[in-house]
């Protein structure tokens, strides 16, 4: 039916009922036609009105659901392949939005424009989503709330004399709670391990862009920070060129999106790997490339992104010279068919200028180099911060990290595995240590799904939910169960117990952690996690010395500052 303006939806409407009247005023004022005639022909126009303004009544309902016109700029340029595409998923994206997520939920009405152009809103997985008609300009908002709760169960503290785990300024002590009068504590409690917002999308078809946010943290919340920010041009498909803030491509477990990954946090080998040239909000230009079955990527990086203290919001220093590094991908699903595949890779970095912290020595000092490494993690939870595997600061001229990649699935069946080793070139005169690491998981996805291999980033993501929670339909979404056992070595040379750390020794510690994790998608934006984890921890104090040790609080020479304990955690998740 032709819509018609409010104008002629009121002249039709005066008309109609003008007629009418003339018509019933006409039967009246015949005197030659019978009674019963005149009333017939009276409830006969009646009739008529009534159908009338039924119409009138309809136009106008179609004419009020219309939305408001939003016109793309003269002249933009067409894209009828992207104007295909689904807009909850726009292009492009290293990190697509969730796979489990919808095609589309809710679609609102869209207009033409007086030039032809015109515009939707649409809602999929929860998110919203702006395009033009033509598909050159696209906006998605984005939304992730991470909320972590954690009980710790180890030892109780003893007497200082007997009970070593302690750290110290020396080694990078992370957690408040860390001190040197009291054996560490792993605090209970909870935190916002992720709070983004922020949005991304297409201009003028070849153009994309992201603005991401984060006050999320690790131990405590932050202030909020840039966290990924980009330009990327993809008018050479299938290649890409990305510029700005991101986690450049660096490993299988890296680029798996965190809103789907099985366990709350990446293994702690592929976590060290992705932080050391490359990782969350470190500059980058990027150059990738994939296809169905094959991905390629090479990056240049250079530092991260300044931020403010936490709850101080000072300034963090300026570095003397940032760190410069190159990073590099290649994998493949060679083997593959309707309902399994076989994912293999290969990635690296060297960093060729280490970060310069604390600039040249005072006049007549003894030259020290002030470029360093260390390598340091949390045991795959943040919810207590404390570094518990930590090599200290070793001066380094060039550091290599090298990865090898295995994953194979046969429908709701899941293995996956990464192997991780670094080597750096000391520059002090002691020879250059090596460290290696690596983890193996497996998942089965109980209710039958398949997580989703993506191909833009070469790696798996969390599985669709064909039946999402509903009591009513007695549905119950998407269930998972995984194991993961992973091993993280930062010793070299680490020596005997009781003995002090001599000459080129590094004693960072050796963590083995096993997880158990139960995974509940209640539909495609909510998300609840349980896991259990077995921590060990093997650590010798790298004190030199007795003064050493009292001076830096590194326990007693040669002691055992490492320990083993349990913990539950439980996260809850929207995302969108």
């Amino acid at each position: 039916m032709q819509r018609l303006s409010g104008a002629r939806l009121r002249a039709v409407s005066t008309a109609a009922s003008a007629a009418l009247v003339w018509s019933i005023a006409s039967a009246a004022s015949a005197q030659a036609v019978p009674a019963a005639d005149q009333a017939a022909r009276i409830e006969r126009l009646e009739a008529e009105l009534k159908s009338v303004e039924a119409e009138l009544a309809s136009m106008k309902a179609a004419q009020a659901s219309a939305p408001v016109t939003t016109q793309a700029p003269a002249g933009a340029p067409s894209s009828a392949a992207y104007a295909a595409a689904d807009v909850t998923s726009p292009p492009n994206s290293a990190r697509p939005a969730d796979s489990g997520s919808p095609a589309l939920q809710t679609v609102l009405p869209r207009s033409t424009g007086g030039d032809g152009s015109s515009a939707s809103v649409a809602i999929g997985g929860g998110r919203p989503t702006i395009r033009s008609n033509d598909g050159n300009f696209v906006a998605t908002l984005h939304g992730v709330m991470q909320f972590d709760a954690a009980a710790y169960d180890q030892d109780k503290s003893g007497p200082l004399t007997t009970d070593q785990r302690r750290d110290g300024p020396a080694l990078g002590a992370s957690a408040t709670n860390v001190d040197a009068a009291h054996a560490r504590n792993l605090k209970d409690g909870d935190l916002f391990r992720r709070a983004r917002i922020g949005i991304d999308g297409t201009v003028y078809g070849d153009w994309d862009y992201r603005i991401l946010f984060d006050f999320g943290g690790t131990g405590t919340e932050n202030t909020g920070q840039v966290y990924e920010t980009w330009v990327q041009y993809s008018g050479l498909k299938p290649f890409r060129f990305r510029i700005g803030a991101f986690p450049a491509s660096t490993g299988l477990d890296d680029q798996g999106s965190t809103n789907g990954m099985p366990f709350l946090e990446r293994a702690i080998s592929s976590d060290i790997a992705r932080g050391f040239a490359a990782g969350d909000t470190r500059t980058a230009a990027q150059i990738f490339g994939a296809g169905d079955h094959w991905f390629a990527s090479a990056a240049v990086t250079g530092r991260t992104i300044g931020t403010l203290n936490t709850g101080t919001a000072t300034a963090v220093a300026q570095t003397y010279g940032d760190q410069l590094g190159f990073v590099a991908r290649l994998a493949a699903s060679p083997l593959y068919g309707k309902d399994w595949m076989v994912h293999v890779g290969v990635h690296g970095s060297y960093i060729d200028r280490p970060a310069d912290a604390s600039g040249p020595g005072a006049t007549g000092s003894t030259a020290i180099s002030s470029k360093v490494i260390a390598l340091s993690n949390t045991p795959e939870l943040r919810v207590d911060g404390t570094k518990l595997i930590n090599t200290g600061n070793i001066d380094a001229r060039h550091a290599d990290e090298e990865g090898l990649e295995f994953a194979a699935q046969k429908q709701n069946f899941f293995l996956q595995s990464e192997y991780e080793n670094f080597d750096i070139s000391r520059d002090d005169g002691f020879s250059s240590p090596s460290f290696h690491g690596y983890y193996v998981y497996g998942t089965w996805l109980i209710t039958g799904e398949a997580r989703k291999y993506n191909a833009q980033t070469a790696a798996f993501d969390a599985p669709p939910v064909n039946h999402p929670f509903n009591l009513k339909a007695g549905t119950w979404g998407a269930w998972e169960l995984g194991v993961r056992y992973s091993d993280m070595d930062l010793n070299y040379h680490a020596g005997r117990a009781g003995t002090a750390q001599l000459g080129d020794s590094i004693r960072g510690g050796e963590e083995k952690t096993l997880t158990a994790g139960l995974n509940w998608y209640v539909n495609p934006v909510v998300r609840f996690m349980l896991d259990y984890s077995h921590v060990d921890i093997d650590r010798l104090s790298p004190a030199t010395s007795a003064s050493n040790a009292s001076t830096v609080w590194l326990g007693a020479v040669g002691a055992q500052i490492g320990q083993t304990y349990d913990v539950v955690s439980l996260r809850s998740q929207v995302a969108f």
